[in-house]
């Protein structure tokens, strides 16, 4: 396994091992992460004890300035996080493509950002320039901050969890953006499309939903419901990166799903995921496609 990590160059967050990729056998349950000065070891079931120490002092002697590692038990229920060098803490702000976000331990299972989805984040900062932005499960609005850095008009972000968005203001705020151009609805998307167009038309939008969340997402289910609306949200030739996290669904169910709903949409090209992510099994990745509207 050691023989695989990638080991940083420089301090810009970023995944070192994709063991839940499967391409890797007997560490399928392992992802090991950099956020200077700290590396986050991920462990999807228990792990010994002593190849856990010998993990940590191959960290430590291949990457000198990381002062922090912990392990985040991912098969434990909320998925606690047990401190093996330096400091504890909460909270600590990540570098990515000259821009900050806060990561988050210990308070819930995610961090706050996804690391597989950093050229995604590359190309919306890149394309966003004078664009009126639609971001479809926000999150912690990483994609916002994204869009405001490459200079997008208007940024409208939309999720049901309040506490999110209030980390994403907070994620515009560590990057000195104004937020007058910037709207965070924490609404249910499936029970707020009037809410979303009235802020329409939008020149760019984001959909990046969870696979599953219990009484309101199950993405097989309801992708088709989001497509269906985009004519009512899109000016001509708006353009739409359209995003899928099932492990169980592959390229070809999105595709299917945006020819079935939104006929009007035509495929411009998938953004690869970062070279780490390899997947043993294609399509079992995050899947993130490029559609023009009109």
């Amino acid at each position: 396994m050691f023989n695989h990590i990638h080991w940083p160059a420089d301090d810009q967050a970023q995944r070192l091992f994709h063991g839940r990729g499967h391409a890797y056998p007997g560490y399928e349950h392992v992802n090991i992460d950099w956020y200077a000065p700290l590396v986050l070891i991920t462990l999807y079931r228990p792990a010994d004890d002593l190849w856990l120490q010998q993990l940590v002092a191959e960290l430590r002697r291949h990457i000198p300035r990381a002062t922090q590692i912990v392990a985040q038990q991912r098969y434990l229920r909320d998925g606690p996080f047990v401190w093996l060098a330096g400091a504890a803490t909460e909270r600590l702000v990540l570098q990515e493509q000259g821009l900050k976000y806060w990561l988050t331990l210990g308070q819930q299972q995610n961090t706050g950002i996804f690391l597989d989805m950093a050229n995604g984040r590359r190309w919306l900062q890149q394309c966003s320039r004078g664009k009126r932005v639609l971001n479809l499960f926000a999150y912690t609005c990483a994609f916002s901050v994204a869009a405001h850095a490459g200079g997008a008009s208007k940024i409208v972000n939309i999720d049901m969890s309040k506490a999110s968005l209030a980390a994403g203001r907070n994620n515009h705020r560590l990057n000195n953006q104004d937020l007058d151009r910037v709207i965070f609805e924490g609404v249910d998307i499936f029970k707020s499309f009037g809410r979303i167009k009235k802020h329409g038309p939008y020149d760019l939008v984001v959909c990046d939903p969870p696979t599953f969340q219990k009484g309101s997402v199950n993405i097989e289910r309801d992708y088709g419901k989001i497509l269906r609306r985009l004519p009512q949200f899109c000016s001509p030739g708006a353009e739409l990166l359209l995003c899928l996290n099932s492990p169980d669904l592959d390229e070809t169910f999105l595709q299917q799903q945006v020819a079935e709903h939104c006929p009007d949409c035509q495929f411009i090209r998938r953004i690869d995921n970062p070279d780490v992510f390899v997947e043993a099994q294609s399509g079992k990745g995050l899947k993130a496609l490029l559609y023009r509207y009109g």
